[in-house]
């Protein structure tokens, strides 16, 4: 398994709150639960309700590294990320015992190692070294916040000349949809305005009569 492929974790993270919209979906130790996928059981076992408010911190530092990476301040994105990697470190191990080739050997792959002390621990370590792979492969423009606001959230550029905007299909009809209804609303008041014009001027010209 690629480890960029645990960037993913972060995503995950980041986008269970939409701040524009005052809405957080991580109210519950079954929302953090819900965030480790099938492949993660044993770590996601150990979440309990303190987890909860752990989950949110690690969150919101997460989000600060989108956000200073979408703002073009890579440095200050990178720093954000090494102090999470700093306090959340993780063990690469080489596994490969439950992937087996045509010939029944083993295909081995580097996988992060599950030794934290309780389950936030062991995501944030995941999701940080995740991103940190995700950044050093593609760049630290990569990561971005959705540009259809209200939404704002959290994706990773995985197009071939960088030009990714929207976290989804749905948000780029969204802002084109908008964007296209303000083109049309401004074409209409500038002819308006352009009639309005040649109102005035062809007022100010007529003979007057005497």
């Amino acid at each position: 398994m690629e480890l960029a492929y645990y960037s993913d974790y972060a995503v995950r993270l980041v986008n269970t709150e939409e701040p524009a919209r005052n809405k957080d979906a991580l109210t519950s130790v079954e929302a953090v639960r819900d965030l480790f996928g099938g492949e993660a059981s044993q770590m996601a076992r150990r979440a309990t309700d303190a987890d909860v408010t752990r989950f949110r911190s690690v969150r919101a530092r997460l989000r600060a590294v989108f956000t200073a990476a979408d703002a073009g301040d890579q440095t200050h994105a990178v720093d954000l990320l090494n102090s999470l990697l700093l306090e959340f470190p993780v063990s690469p191990q080489i596994s490969g015992h439950e992937l087996l080739d045509d010939e029944g050997r083993p295909r081995w792959h580097m996988h992060l190692a599950d030794h934290p002390s309780n389950a936030t621990a062991g995501y944030a370590a995941i999701a940080a070294m995740g991103l940190a792979f995700h950044l050093t492969e593609f760049g630290a423009d990569r990561l971005g916040l959705c540009q259809a606001a209200p939404c704002r959230n959290a994706y990773l550029d995985t197009s071939t000349n960088r030009s990714r905007r929207y976290c989804s299909d749905r948000c780029a009809t969204r802002a084109n949809v908008a964007a296209y209804r303000a083109r049309k609303r401004l074409e209409t008041e500038r002819s308006a305005s352009t009639g309005r014009t040649a109102d005035t001027s062809q007022e100010s010209t007529t003979p007057t009569d005497r």
